[in-house]
């Protein structure tokens, strides 16, 4: 009986490949893996204000002054299986200030976080919304001027 080597050579590399779960073949059901209870995070509005009033945002704005005294982060956030938690990361140049550590239940979640403005914070700057892993969920840019 003859047998085909690039046959069985692509039979063993197809099985190895199933077994390993490279593929996803049978991730369902493999109980290696771990279950998918941790929550699909989507930020279903999110916006800088001046203010933040009843857990709702108070005018909007890409551009502060530092006279307004303070910039808040909001943040409706869906999704959330079980207790989860955001970051907000308040980028400025590039540099981080500041991190809030916002904690989420389920299934939907509004969160804020917000800063003091100071003559020396003038410039471009960012707010990074991440989740636990890092994963970049939102960034919003705004500028504080005279």
């Amino acid at each position: 009986m003859r047998f085909d080597i690039k046959l069985i050579g692509m039979i063993i590399a197809m099985v190895a490949i199933v077994n390993t779960g490279h593929v996803g073949f049978g991730d369902e059901k493999d109980p290696a893996l771990p279950k998918k209870t941790s929550s699909i995070l989507t930020v279903v509005r999110a916006m800088v204000c001046e203010d933040v009033k009843n857990l709702l945002p108070v005018n909007p704005t890409v551009v502060f002054s530092v006279e307004k005294e303070k910039a808040f982060c909001f943040a409706e956030i869906e999704g959330i299986v079980k207790s989860d938690t955001i970051y907000h990361d308040w980028i400025r140049r590039d540099a981080h200030v500041v991190g809030f550590k916002q904690v989420l239940k389920p299934p939907r979640w509004s969160t804020s976080s917000s800063i003091t403005l100071r003559e020396t914070d003038k410039g471009p700057w960012r707010v990074e919304i991440t989740d636990m892993d890092g994963n970049i969920l939102k960034i919003l840019r705004f500028s504080v001027v005279d």
